[in-house]
């Protein structure tokens, strides 16, 4: 069985090498035009495509480029920006609430304790300096979030002002190939991940005024509302 899986993977491996080389490859500029022709449909599958591709762990950066491939700067900016939020949202809920359940005995150890306390306490500027430096994968940094003591608005926050400029960057880049883009974006990529490695540090080096809550009883995470040890949140299950 496995020298009959390599022998169909090189097999498949030669017919893609062949189709490439006598079919027909459209140019940047084609596909371009392929997207103008299409209206609507064009943003609306860019949108669908990118949401739930990068629920998964697929690299964003490739759905930013074709955005400002086929969509041109402005709606290519908008297209992507709006399916990060969404995929943004969506990978942290599920996280919160398929995996707290998962990593809840790993709380007491003095590591995780200490990424939690220092993501919760630098809030919606932890998150995105994180977003701002392109090495940190998009989706597992939703994953990582969604099982932290993180709050929502403070993610999504984050999460929209820590990614616009590399994405806007990303979409310049699609946008060169069509041969009408500015190339002035690689260096807005680059100063992105120097602003988002400073803030980072800022957050890391920070002294919080005053220790985190403690994790609550009932909602699981670090409540805001009134705490009793012997109690727990006080004031309902997280409400």
């Amino acid at each position: 069985m496995p020298r009959v899986r390599t022998a169909l993977a090189v097999g498949l491996l030669a017919v893609l090498i062949a189709a490439a080389f006598v079919l027909p490859v459209p140019g940047p500029g084609d596909v371009r035009s392929w997207a103008l022709g299409a209206g609507a449909a064009a943003p609306l599958l860019m949108f669908v495509t990118y949401v739930v591709a990068t629920i998964v762990p697929i690299p964003r950066t490739v759905f930013s480029l074709a955005s400002g491939l086929l969509l041109g700067p402005l709606l290519g900016v908008l297209v992507a920006m709006s399916a990060t939020a969404l995929s943004s949202v969506l990978g942290f809920g599920l996280a919160r609430w398929v995996g707290r359940g998962l990593v809840a005995r790993h709380w007491d150890k003095a590591a995780v304790r200490a990424v939690d306390e220092k993501l919760t306490g630098g809030g919606w500027l932890a998150v995105a300096s994180l977003r701002m430096i392109p090495v940190v994968p998009f989706t597992p940094m939703n994953y990582c979030c969604g099982v932290s003591s993180v709050r929502l608005l403070p993610f999504l926050a984050g999460t929209v002002l820590g990614s616009l400029p590399g994405t806007t960057a990303a979409v310049l880049i699609g946008d060169t190939l069509t041969g009408f883009g500015n190339p002035t974006a690689l260096i807005v990529s680059g100063a992105c991940a120097l602003i988002g490695a400073t803030g980072l540090l800022l957050v890391i080096r920070r002294s919080p005024p005053t220790a985190p809550p403690p994790l609550c009883n009932q909602c699981g995470l670090r409540c805001e509302k009134r705490y009793e040890s012997h109690i727990g949140c006080t004031n309902g299950a997280g409400a």
